[in-house]
């Protein structure tokens, strides 16, 4: 009987102790940069750097396929439209799709040369048309890297050869990373593709980590002698999507090499939850003064939360708010705060804004409550 109990509390220590092992440090990344963001919760799992301003190379095409896709999306645009190949898209140096002068190219296929091909002639050709000049076409990426909250980038050309005052960081590339995944995902998927064909020439995505893990399904290689082999890319397993970002690697194997080393680790250490939908009543609130008694509270969006994996038992959220509030209530005000806790430690806090409006009632509603609320605050002071 006693060497029973003894397995049972050798097991149950055992357990315990599984329970509380702590997530181990990130492995060494050899970049000059990088990071892993989880995709819903925004949480950085792992950051060296991600605010250093570095030279994009090719990772620029991802913010050129922005200002394309906001086009299209925009009506400005059709993948049926035909682009007139100018002298300066023919020639345009570095990788290509092979495009030829005076000819006329769908906006579909070059999209496809710019993604998958990488081509830089497919970049200019797109810029002229949609803008007049490829400068003026850098004139609208850097509007729409303004409007993303990218604020340590600015961008020269479409392209992504090297000029002065052409930057990225890490942090901004996640960033443009999540907004083509929200903002289209019809055309995200371009980014999978592992090769396309034009003008009978074949070339491959230059994204190794797309035949490694079937997981990963999209984003953007770049390099240049300045910036080194870079890699943005994306991944999806079971239902939580992590993006990766690494700059500065030293070759084409080691961008996949580092990449896939933190993809594992955020699979492995981490997970997140749906907590609360956006939208949604979480508590309500007593109104004073207004047309109803009572005002429903929720977050203005989904609330998601990365956290170690198998911890999601010890959570603990609490609410902050006040006893009531008095009309009007404008649908979106801020009138409490959720926080949810993990083992005694903050991780996550948000705004419980009023789900609806509540316009201030009658001259008899407001009369009677605000001497109800002059009784209420003498009862308040017997505390």
């Amino acid at each position: 009987m006693k060497n029973i109990l003894l397995i049972v509390a050798l097991l149950l220590s055992k357990l315990v102790i599984a329970q509380t092992v702590t997530v181990p440090k990130p492995p060494k990344i050899d970049a000059d940069s990088y990071l892993l963001m989880d995709f819903n919760s925004e949480k950085l799992l792992v950051a060296f750097n991600v605010d250093k301003q570095v030279e994009p190379a090719s990772i620029t095409k991802m913010m050129t396929a922005y200002v394309v896709f906001s086009e299209l999306k925009a009506g400005n645009l059709s993948l049926e439209d035909k682009v007139l190949v100018s002298e300066k898209a023919w020639r345009t140096g570095g990788s290509k799709m092979f495009i030829e002068i005076n000819k006329r190219i769908s906006v579909d296929d070059l999209i496809h040369g710019m993604i998958i091909q990488s081509g830089n002639d497919a970049c200019v050709a797109l810029a002229e048309h949609i803008a007049g000049s490829e400068e003026t076409f850098a004139d609208l990426m850097n509007q729409h890297a303004a409007k993303l909250g990218m604020t340590n980038s600015h961008f020269m050309n479409a392209t992504g050869l090297p000029t002065q005052n052409h930057k990225i960081t890490a942090m901004d590339a996640a960033k443009l990373a999540k907004a083509i995944i929200v903002n289209f995902p019809e055309y995200y998927e371009i980014f999978s593709q592992k090769e396309f064909t034009f003008n009978k020439i074949t070339q491959h995505n230059r994204n190794t980590l797309l035949w490694r893990d079937p997981s990963v399904d999209g984003f953007k290689t770049g390099h240049t002698q300045a910036a080194g082999y870079c890699l943005v890319s994306s991944a999806k397993r079971n239902g939580m999507r992590l993006i990766a970002v690494v700059m500065g690697a030293k070759s084409q194997k080691a961008r996949a090499d580092e990449s896939q080393k933190l993809f594992n680790y955020g699979y492995r250490f981490f997970e997140t939850n749906l907590l609360y939908k956006g939208n949604e009543k979480r508590v309500n609130i007593e109104v004073w003064k207004g047309d109803l008694e009572n005002v429903d509270l929720g977050l203005a969006k989904d609330l998601y939360i990365t956290i170690p994996r198998g911890q999601y038992k010890n959570l603990k959220a609490k609410v902050d708010m006040p006893s009531y509030v008095e009309a009007p209530i404008q649908k979106g005000q801020k009138i409490g705060t959720l926080n949810i806790n993990l083992n005694g430690e903050l991780v996550a806090s948000r705004d419980l804004v009023a789900l609806k409006n509540i316009p201030a009632g009658g001259w008899w509603t407001r009369t009677t409550d605000s001497m109800g609320l002059w009784f209420k605050s003498f009862g308040d002071d017997d505390d």
